[in-house]
């Protein structure tokens, strides 16, 4: 049960540490995502503290909702199973891959914007300035990035755990 924990708790951390280094950088390619994109949770318009804020709010469910079914597929059934330390490798290789996905987006969202090809409608078209626009649409693309890919990655992960568990049974049946 230990094991099940610590696969878990070591979800939520790794996902609040991304989101608090992804959420460092849009912060600073428009505060007004977090300022007027996000409902007023805290009293300010520093970046780096918005960035930490919302680094930790915005991603330690997502964590959670990783850590719990990776727990499973490692550690429930017959086969050998797999701990924490044989999954911060694999967790790893998911969140730099968010990383590049998230540039790639949010440099899409840029593009995109920029040649007007997207752009922003309704109440946050008013609300957010026209100079950043284009900051926030690319801001916009890359978090969705993150969430749409780190849920399909989480798939990925907990099932190439499973098939990773089930080729250390057949290794250890020879």
């Amino acid at each position: 049960m230990l094991r099940f924990a610590g696969i878990v708790g070591m979800c939520i951390l790794a996902a609040i540490a991304y989101g608090v280094v992804h959420d460092q950088i849009t912060a600073r390619v428009c505060v007004e995502y977090f300022t007027i994109g996000h409902p007023r949770v805290f009293a300010t318009d520093d970046p780096t503290l918005l960035g930490l804020g919302w680094g930790v709010i915005a991603t330690w469910w997502v964590g959670l909702m990783l850590g719990l079914p990776l727990a499973l597929a490692a550690r429930v059934g017959g086969w050998p199973k797999l701990g924490p330390g044989q999954l911060l490798k694999p967790l790893a290789v998911l969140l730099v891959s968010l990383g590049a996905l998230a540039l790639v987006a949010g440099l899409a969202g840029w593009i995109a914007a920029q040649q007007g090809w997207v752009w922003l409608v309704g109440p946050l078209a008013e609300r957010v300035p026209q100079a950043k626009h284009v900051a926030f649409l690319a801001d916009l693309w890359a978090h969705l990035a993150s969430y749409l890919g780190g849920f399909l990655g989480g798939v990925v992960l907990c099932v190439w755990t499973l098939l990773r568990r089930r080729a250390l049974e057949r290794s250890e049946t020879k």
